[in-house]
């Protein structure tokens, strides 16, 4: 969102950036599963500050250089890492507790639509997240269908948030009753506290 230009929460992306603002603050960390040309995970780095810490996933070098770039302009490399991994490897690579984890699945806009995320590679990040996630955290999903490949991932996705139990998280489904039915959605994932 550019600043003074009001857009509103049209789309996935906006609206996982309103609970991003919400819940994020000064030294929490974060993982943005999905850094493409690193606008998500500018925001995370913004928000965090320099007390914190951000992690983020590309498997396209390409991409991470302009993601670094943006972080530079804007003086917030020093606390992010730029990992050029497939968010699979989540738990390998990352430190826990977070306080939220995003992923904008489907491809890079403007690039080679060959290179998608995938279904078996994102259940497996998503399962990661979650273990390593804080009770209040997020997991914020935008999830995009028109790709080859994007309705299997989709299918996926819901399965594995449908399938998390309510007494552990609560698990929503986000989309916009006046835009297409393939338009991107947000599901939101948040852990409760244990009882």
């Amino acid at each position: 969102m550019t600043a003074g230009r009001y857009r509103g929460l049209a789309g996935a992306v906006p609206l996982a950036h309103f609970f991003l603002r919400e819940r994020l603050r000064g030294g929490d960390r974060a993982v943005d599963a999905t850094c493409g040309n690193g606008h998500d995970t500018l925001l995370l780095a913004r928000l965090v500050g320099p007390t914190g810490k951000v992690w983020a996933f590309d498997v396209q070098a390409a991409a991470l250089a302009v993601a670094a770039e943006r972080l530079t302009a804007a003086g917030c490399r020093d606390w992010v890492e730029l990992l050029a991994v497939g968010h699979e490897r989540l738990a390998e690579l990352v430190a826990g507790p977070l306080r939220a984890v995003v992923f904008n699945l489907g491809y890079l806009p403007g690039a080679d639509r060959q290179t998608v995320t995938s279904p078996a590679s994102t259940v497996a990040a998503l399962e990661q997240a979650l273990s390593l996630l804080a009770p209040g955290g997020l997991i914020l999903i935008a999830v995009y269908t028109g790709h080859p490949g994007g309705e299997a991932e989709r299918q996926a996705v819901e399965q594995w948030a449908t399938g998390l139990s309510p007494a552990c998280c609560n698990a929503w489904r986000s989309c916009q009753l006046n835009r297409s039915a393939a338009a991107p959605y947000l599901i939101l994932v948040e852990p409760l506290p244990e009882r």
